[in-house]
């Protein structure tokens, strides 16, 4: 079985490429997206405080070792981010945060077994088709033959992204980051 909530001393950092910089004050699109429970949400309409964090791929314990995933910068930690904004869910919410989010363009049944594996709150988008990706013109990468996002962040606003997380490293620490800039946003 592999240890997914632990991040390996020795991985690469991300270095911020400009890919996300259009994103900040941007309206966020018109779309209807699937979450695990197959609802379609939209994410234009929501008021409030949204936060959707974007991983890669979920790994999980009982499949066969990713090779090379270490060796890409900013890819593995999808796990201990996660988990970072299910067990900081209470304190976002008490800084605003009315709905969170990950999303990613893995398997619908494979993000339904993260959330029964690791218990989190809080539902994932599924944008296999990239649609949302491709709307929000957001950085990509290829792992043998397959397109993931990069990992981010975003806090929408009543449909306007107002904060922008890219690269995000260490990923176990994303959300705290989150809840940091809340503060100052809030002050």
């Amino acid at each position: 079985m592999k240890d997914l909530l632990t991040l390996p001393d020795n991985l690469l950092v991300p270095k911020d490429d400009g890919a996300c910089d259009h994103l900040e004050g941007m309206k966020f699109p018109e779309l209807n997206i699937q979450n695990t429970s197959k609802k379609e949400v939209n994410l234009a309409h929501y008021k409030g405080m949204t936060v959707i964090y974007f991983y890669p791929m979920m790994g999980s314990p009982n499949s066969a070792p990713m090779i090379g995933w270490n060796d890409i910068p900013g890819a593995r930690g999808c796990t201990p981010q996660s988990c970072s904004f299910r067990d900081h869910l209470s304190e976002l919410q008490d800084l605003g945060v009315t709905n969170i989010f990950g999303a990613s363009s893995q398997d619908i049944k494979e993000q339904k077994e993260t959330i029964e594996r690791l218990h989190l709150p809080f539902e994932l988008l599924n944008d296999s088709s990239f649609e949302l990706t491709d709307l929000l013109k957001l950085p990509t990468f290829e792992y043998k033959d397959k397109m993931m996002i990069k990992r981010l962040s975003l806090i929408i606003k009543s449909g306007i992204i107002v904060k922008v997380f890219y690269p995000v490293f260490p990923p176990n620490e994303n959300a705290v980051r989150v809840i940091e800039w809340l503060r100052k946003y809030k002050a």
